[in-house]
């Protein structure tokens, strides 16, 4: 339960601020092509014949350190006042909704293309590179705008 009144007012401002990150993040994300940066990237890709040497933790590590360095800042300056982590979250909210058709767009490609597409390691300072793999081709029969076959 809540103790007072401005406990309340605090609750309903993150409430309305996740609302609008919500809505900002839906709608600036929902054209379905890639962004212009993840385009450039794919079409940039270094084709290579071998795999690269697979290790996901590092590449993982190296790539979302910015979302975990913001976590953890969120969470160490809650001390100073409890909407801090609310409103970090409003733009974790934004971030993820602006972003959710990307893996999609590279997921196209690659049943089209039949290729598959790795990111190479790197620094987690410098932009990220990808390497264009062969990889398996899904052969998928074409369908008529009038549904016949």
């Amino acid at each position: 339960m809540l103790a007072s009144s401005e406990d309340r007012l605090l609750l309903l401002g993150l409430a309305g601020w996740w609302l609008v990150a919500g809505v900002l993040g839906a709608v600036l994300g929902r054209r379905r092509r890639p962004s212009p940066p993840i385009a450039r990237l794919l079409a940039g890709a270094r084709a290579t014949t071998t795999l690269p040497e697979l290790r996901p933790g590092p590449v993982l590590l190296g790539r979302l350190w910015p979302l975990l360095a913001s976590t953890a800042a969120g969470g160490l300056l809650a001390f100073l006042g409890p909407q801090v982590p609310g409103i970090a979250a409003g733009f974790a909210v934004v971030g993820s909704l602006l972003w959710r058709h990307q893996e999609a767009a590279v997921a196209a490609i690659e049943d089209r293309d039949g290729v598959a597409f790795f990111v190479e390691p790197g620094s987690p300072f410098e932009a990220i590179s990808l390497v264009r793999t062969p990889s398996f081709r899904r052969e998928t029969p074409m369908v008529a705008p009038d549904g016949a076959a």
